[in-house]
């Protein structure tokens, strides 16, 4: 596997917390926890991070990527925060399921095809110029929701 791009990485960074986010739902389906605080959890990471990543991702890297990779990304960003307003307004086991297996899934893609993709096909300007709009806006993750349902 090709290692990750210097100026790419904060979003790889990102991604473990989106597949530690899959994991947690995951988890707390597993112990029967109450719908609606996971759902209260899924709401929180979207709020805090991932509605502000996908943007990242559209903003910075779509410039630079094919329609064809932009065109799946887009969809695959837009049935996700489709699925998290219909966890909020009404959580259900199946939705949580579908909604942690298509991030997990959303994620591999990323990593897996568009970003290896990305990185050869940028000359390193390209890359140094997506790494700098990255830096000047993108937070790290914090990820220290209260209600630890998961564990």
């Amino acid at each position: 596997m090709m290692k990750r791009n210097e100026h790419i990485v904060l979003l790889s960074k990102d991604h473990h917390f989106g597949l530690l986010c899959s994991w947690k739902i995951e988890q707390g389906l597993n112990k029967k926890v109450e719908l609606k605080r996971i759902a209260d959890y899924v709401d929180y990471f979207w709020k805090n991070h991932l509605d502000e990543h996908f943007e990242q991702e559209e903003q910075i890297l779509f410039p630079y990527s094919n329609d064809e990779y932009n065109n799946q990304i887009k969809t695959e960003h837009t049935a996700l925060k489709e699925m998290v307003k219909m966890i909020i307004h009404q959580p259900e086991k199946k939705l949580l399921e579908d909604f942690a297996l298509y991030l997990k899934n959303h994620i591999r893609f990323e990593e897996r095809s568009w970003f290896p993709s990305l990185q050869e096909k940028l000359n390193e300007s390209e890359l140094e110029q997506i790494g700098k709009q990255l830096n000047h806006v993108h937070q790290n993750v914090d990820d220290n929701y209260i209600d630890e349902f998961w564990k």
